[in-house]
């Protein structure tokens, strides 16, 4: 009788905790939604903010169809719960951009700045999509270029340059995509600051070096008590460039004719955006940057000295650094996944991580076809070392050799040195650009993730339908998640470590 209580009682135990498990596997499987898009795709990569005061973090996203055409949803908000439509915005040609968050008229709900290809920079009410300023009112995709404006990209906040009580941006433009590739003739890009009420130009300067610029640029102060640097890149993947860091007051002046040349590369030049971030613990923040080339360059924020150099051969780079706690000691480190070959021939995808201290290969792997998403970082499985959380594109290929697009997200457990497919999870189509966001959407302390990919089985570079894609994980979030989004989750570029600016 004893021994039929004791196995009754564990019995009991099991259902219990069985029933538990189920449970939450609910809870958490509730949370997950998927919607689709047609006839639309994105280079986008989401932000997140509650948009309808409900407790749940909403997704911001640039959209579009194919290059000069315009569309009905160039701009979307979906709602963090179930991932219906809040509102949509047009746009004479593609948004690829992602937001730049800022309660501009006062109603504490943050609205969004965002810009992408022909001039196309707007502003819009976060809480009903309604448009507050464009930057060029024009449905011409030609208008803008005629002009000498061009591709706007992600926006920076700064402090109020105007007086009027808000911040305001800074916003690189340049780009002409009409020009051909080795043609070294090309219109000088532009920094600019905008108010963010009305989209009126406050400043400009041209490049120092009258190149183009598609860098998205990054404003920060190395202490608190510095002065306030902007560090910018120009070139592209043909033509050579510079990099750059100046003073935010010069550029408030329109003068960048000063500004301080970190690095150069004849032939091709700096896309990617910078990353802001202490490399030897003495609370300053450091700069690292990566070219086109290959070439990564980590600069002492105290006088921007260079710290140290990695080349990266075979390989060009057009996506941005991840930053996050690879290595067993306190020094931050890095992280990238870049393209194998030269432009335009780029067909395959290599991952490095570099410690941080020295810019030394730590880890490396060659995961997936081409695409310029950047790898978020967290310390998924708790040993107190973060993993990162990747897209994977790749194809498969039938007995008459046709082939079929897929994407998948991988995590890297650099503890083991080893890749494995999330959940076992496989979607339909590619991605191209849009970086993964990772954050607690409702508070429910489990992590969320928000993926975006095109929905085309036949083809990579479409924008004929689009997929997003919230992913409720029984990951527990134990801390702050600081390198959740595409350039950061405070989306900016500068890495903390909980410190705030």
């Amino acid at each position: 009788m004893y021994k039929w209580n004791n196995a009754l009682a564990l019995l009991i135990r099991i259902s219990i905790t069985l029933s538990l498990l189920v449970w939450q596997y609910y809870l958490w499987s509730q949370n997950s939604w998927s919607v689709r898009f047609e006839d639309i795709g994105t280079f986008s990569s989401p932000r997140c903010t509650d948009l309808n005061a409900d407790g749940v973090k909403d997704i911001i996203l640039g959209a579009g169809r194919e290059e000069f055409e315009a569309s009905d949803s160039a701009i979307i908000a979906l709602d963090g719960r179930d991932g219906h439509l809040l509102w949509k915005v047009s746009g004479r040609d593609q948004i690829f951009g992602s937001a730049t968050l800022l309660d501009i008229n006062g109603d504490q709900i943050d609205d969004i700045i965002i810009g992408g290809r022909s001039a196309e920079l707007k502003a819009i009410n976060g809480s009903d999509g309604k448009l507050l300023w464009e930057f060029f009112k024009s449905r011409s995709t030609e208008a803008p270029r005629k002009v000498g404006w061009y591709n706007f990209y992600n926006a920076q906040l700064i402090p109020d340059a105007n007086g009027d009580g808000i911040r305001d941006i800074i916003v690189s433009n340049g780009g002409d995509v009409k020009a051909e590739p080795y043609d070294p003739r090309r219109p000088a890009g532009h920094l600019m600051v905008l108010d963010s009420k009305t989209g009126k130009v406050l400043a400009k300067a041209d490049m120092p070096d009258d190149k183009e610029i598609y860098m998205s640029v990054i404003c920060f102060k190395a202490t608190p008590a510095s002065p306030y640097k902007i560090i910018f890149g120009t070139g592209g993947e043909t033509i050579g460039g510079n990099l750059f860091v100046a003073d935010l007051d010069d550029l408030l002046a329109n003068d960048l004719s000063g500004a301080h040349k970190l690095a150069s590369s004849p032939d091709k030049g700096f896309i990617a955006p910078p990353v802001a971030v202490d490399l030897n613990n003495d609370d300053i923040l450091d700069v690292v940057v990566m070219g086109v080339d290959g070439n990564i360059y980590a600069y002492n924020g105290s006088d921007f000295d260079l710290i140290w150099q990695t080349a990266i051969d075979g390989c060009e780079a057009y996506s941005s650094l991840t930053v996050g706690q690879f290595t067993d000691d306190a020094i931050p480190d890095l992280f990238v996944s870049i393209a194998a070959g030269i432009w335009p021939k780029l067909e395959w995808n290599r991952q490095f991580m570099l410690d941080g201290k020295d810019g030394k290969i730590q880890f490396k792997d060659s995961l997936g076809f081409y695409q310029t998403s950047t790898a978020v970082a967290f310390d998924i499985n708790g040993d107190h070392r973060d993993e990162i959380l990747l897209s994977i594109n790749y194809q498969v290929q039938n007995q008459i050799f046709q082939k079929f697009f897929y994407n998948m997200l991988g995590i890297i457990d650099f503890e083991k040195g080893e890749m494995v497919q999330y959940n076992n999870q496989t979607f339909e189509g590619s991605n191209i650009s849009s970086t993964p966001y990772i954050g607690d959407l409702d508070g429910d302390g489990f992590l969320d993730i928000i993926y975006l990919h095109a929905s085309s089985l036949r083809h990579t570079y479409t924008f004929d339908g689009m997929e997003v894609h919230r992913i409720a994980t029984d990951y527990p979030v134990r801390d702050d998640v600081l390198w959740g989004a595409y350039m950061g989750s405070t989306y900016n570029g500068i890495y903390t470590m909980k410190r705030k600016m």
